[in-house]
């Protein structure tokens, strides 16, 4: 496949997730994952390593994963997954797209990580609670707005007692209907997982350029204490 500019890719994105909202908001992910061939530099979010906000909240915070169970919600690629397995978690992670969970499987044949294809909207109620750490990496940002109350419904009863949710995800400062995807979430938005029962420990805010344009991001830890 001829190397896409990454400018073209983002429109690519733009157009395959502004097709879907109307019938299937999340249909473009395989869509994605199946065009790119086997390409992870046409999969915009695919670093082939663990995400480096999720590196660094290992480093500093050292879960004891030993005994430990861990989901990753939207998993991609899987790098971030594998992480988790080396630090002995017992990790679950889906993808709605076939493609990528194959593709995962295809990279770690040997991985200790439950693989699995799977609707964030649809999830087995068998989850609920039952995860000590579960990682939410730039998913709900890639949802439409009007979505977003549904998506962080479904992700917050994934939470076991004590256990720990960990969001990363674009933000924006105020409540305006942004451009997308991705769309970034505002304050009131991730405020529903304080009124779900998940108490905010700390947040990370980080910015990058994006030519004329700052970048926000932030990673929320939250835990449930219940």
């Amino acid at each position: 496949m001829l190397e896409e500019k990454p400018e073209a890719i983002q429109q690519k994105i733009k157009k395959l997730a502004t097709e879907s909202q109307k019938a299937d908001p999340t249909a473009w992910f395989d869509i994605l994952y199946s065009e790119a061939e086997g390409d992870a530099g046409q999969i915009p979010w695919a670093r082939l390593t663990t995400h480096p906000y999720l590196q660094e909240w290992l480093d500093f915070s050292q879960p004891q994963g030993e005994g430990g169970t861990a989901l990753v919600i939207g998993c991609g690629l899987g790098d971030d997954a594998e992480a988790l397995a080396k630090l002995g978690f017992q990790v679950t992670a889906f993808d709605i797209s076939t493609n990528a969970i194959a593709w995962c499987k295809e990279r770690f044949p040997d991985s200790s990580v439950n693989y699995l294809v799977a609707d964030l909207l649809a999830l087995d109620s068998e989850w609920h609670g039952k995860f000590d750490l579960v990682i939410e990496s730039r998913t709900i940002q890639a949802l439409p707005v009007e979505m977003r109350s549904q998506v962080i419904n479904c992700i917050a009863p994934l939470v076991a007692s004590k256990g720990k949710l960990l969001v990363m995800t674009r933000i924006r400062e105020d409540d305006s209907i942004p451009d997308g995807p991705p769309w970034p979430l505002s304050d009131q938005e991730l405020a529903q997982f304080i009124e779900l029962g998940l108490e905010e420990v700390r947040r990370d805010l980080f910015l990058s350029e994006a030519g004329e344009k700052t970048i926000e991001q932030v990673r929320i830890e939250y835990c449930l204490n219940a």
